[in-house]
C-alpha cells in the first residue's frame, strides 16, 4: 500500500512538474518552510551521536538568471546534543545529559541551477544562540557580530509550489565560552520541506 502511495506521488509530481520546468524562473519567490535537523555537537566534552531536532522559518529566492538564484532564510533552529561523561566529571554537573540549543539562523545561499526542477546550493550560514530576554531583531543583529558561522551544502528539489530540500552544515568557529581546553563546533544534516507562498 505504501508504495502504491509512493508511486502515485510521483506519478502526480512527473504530471505537473515538467510544464512548468520549461518556462522562466520567477525573478522573485516568497514562501515558508519546516523540518528535521540531525545534528550534533563535535568536541570532547559531547558524545559522538547525531540528535534529532527541527527547523522552522521562512525563505526568499531572488532571480539572478534562470540558472543561478539568491537564497536567504531565517529559520529558528534546534540542535540537540548529549554530553560525555568526562564533561560531568570536570564540571560537576551530574543532572545534565541532554542540551538543546536554540539557534536563529540565517543561511545565505547561492543556488546553481541547471533545470528548473533542481538546485544545488552552496553559501554561509550565521547563527545566534537565542536568547529568551531579547528580541526578535536583537538576537538577529548578534548572529553578525557573536554568533556561531557554518558552510552549508545541498540540493531542492523545486516542484510545482513544493520545495524538497537536503543539506550539510559545518561549523567552522568554536562555539565554546566555557573553557579554552577543547573546541566545540557544530555539525549535521537537515532536511526541509518548504511551501512557496509568492
Amino acid at each position: 500500500m505504501k508504495t502504491k502511495l509512493w508511486l502515485a506521488t510521483l506519478a502526480f509530481f512527473a504530471i505537473v512538474t515538467p510544464g512548468r520546468s520549461q518556462g522562466h524562473v520567477p525573478a522573485f519567490q516568497l514562501g515558508v518552510k519546516g523540518g528535521v535537523n540531525i545534528s550534533k555537537v563535535d568536541g570532547d566534552a559531547f558524545t559522538n551521536e547525531f540528535r534529532y531536532g527541527y527547523h522552522a522559518g521562512a525563505f526568499a529566492i531572488v532571480k539572478l538568471s534562470d540558472h543561478v538564484q539568491i537564497q536567504p532564510e531565517v529559520l529558528f533552529s534546534q540542535n540537540n546534543t548529549r554530553i560525555d561523561s568526562s564533561f560531568g566529571n570536570v564540571f560537576h554537573v551530574s543532572n545534565m545529559k541532554d542540551i538543546s540549543l536554540n539557534y536563529l539562523t540565517i543561511p545565505l545561499l547561492l543556488n546553481l541551477s541547471p533545470s528548473r526542477i533542481i538546485s544545488f546550493q552552496v553559501g554561509p550560514q550565521f547563527g545566534i544562540l537565542m536568547n529568551q530576554h531579547q528580541t526578535l531583531f536583537e538576537n538577529g543583529k548578534n548572529a553578525f557580530s557573536n554568533g556561531d558561522f557554518s558552510m552549508v551544502g545541498g540540493v531542492q528539489l523545486n516542484l510545482a509550489w513544493i520545495k524538497l530540500s537536503g543539506r550539510y552544515m559545518v561549523g567552522l568557529n568554536n562555539i565554546n565560552d566555557v573553557t579554552n581546553n577543547s573546541k566545540w563546533k557544530n555539525q549535521g544534516f537537515q532536511l526541509s520541506a518548504g511551501f512557496r507562498i509568492i
